[in-house]
């Protein structure tokens, strides 16, 4: 991956810790460590009164929120992803009684977040109400992706291949000019087209060094996917030269057990041919002896 994917990525990681942690220090302001203050909403977490409502949080996260500035001023040294371990340990510590005053809470706030999300639905036009369910089906879409991506990650699907850029911009973006990821990638950009089609083409052969990488892993994938049971996450092509392959098989296979069956009979009818002209000739040598013994007696 190229390092300005990573460099987003990890920017808007830390800017969704920074909100979250922001948020919780203004709801210490308003909150206790008492059970009974998280039967209040959480203003900083719902939607804006133009928006409509955000779904409440779960027991686990009002604990979290609970305890985050505790342990913040307790251990100022530690990371932000120590302190959400730390939580959780303690959230698997408790006792069903103990955690049953967040988990009542987040119950009373769903029965809220109904009545608050059917007032904001009665009150959007036809237009809105389509809007509304096409942005729906974008956000459900969009985490039906994310989510396979992960799944796709965890079975450990081969990396597609990269292009003779992405290869150049990989080496050389440490030493590129600029201050900024941006400016980075833009001085790198003009270098590549700076070169020399001699000197490109060094990374035109690793990039088709890395087609012929990705396509030898994604078979070996694809097997493995198929043994599996896993037929859904192969890629129509394969399959389609999967199952014309497998066809040719078969096919072979019915001819060749054909052939079998038409050699088998065909040697049992001429055993057969091969035994009734013997019986015929013994029959007919035993007939002559008889038609000779006959004779001679007559005689």
């Amino acid at each position: 991956m190229a390092p300005f994917s990573f460099l987003t990525a990890g920017a808007s990681l830390w800017a969704k810790s920074v909100s979250v942690f922001s948020c919780t220090q203004t709801l210490t302001r308003w909150t206790t460590v008492l059970p009974g203050a998280y039967g209040s909403s959480v203003k900083c977490l719902t939607s804006q009164a133009s928006g409509p409502p955000k779904r409440p949080l779960n027991g686990y996260m009002r604990f979290v929120m609970q305890q985050q500035p505790i342990i913040t001023r307790q251990h100022p040294e530690i990371k932000s992803v120590d302190i959400i371990r730390k939580i959780a340990q303690q959230w698997r510590t408790l006792s069903p009684e103990q955690k049953r005053p967040f988990e009542e809470a987040s119950v009373r706030a769903r029965e809220q977040f109904k009545v608050d999300l059917q007032r904001y639905q009665a009150q959007l036009s036809p237009a809105q109400a389509q809007q509304q369910a096409l942005e729906k089906r974008a956000r459900t879409a969009k985490r039906k992706a994310i989510r396979k991506k992960r799944e796709l990650t965890s079975l450990g699907k081969p990396k597609r291949p990269r292009s003779a850029f992405n290869i150049f911009m990989s080496e050389h973006f440490e030493e590129a000019r600029g201050a900024t990821t941006q400016a980075k990638m833009k001085s790198l950009f003009e270098d590549w087209k700076n070169l020399f089609s001699h000197q490109k083409q060094v990374y035109t052969h690793l990039a088709e060094d890395d087609k012929i990488r990705y396509k030898n892993e994604m078979k070996s994938w694809e097997d493995h996917m198929v043994e599996i049971g896993r037929e859904d996450l192969v890629r129509e092509q394969s399959l389609s030269i999967r199952k014309k392959a497998t066809g040719r098989s078969t096919t072979a296979s019915k001819k060749s057990a054909k052939t079998k069956t038409k050699a088998k009979t065909k040697a049992k009818s001429t055993s057969t041919s091969t035994a009734a002209k013997k019986t015929g000739v013994k029959g007919k040598a035993q007939a002559a002896r008889k038609t000779k013994s006959s004779s001679t007696k007559n005689t």
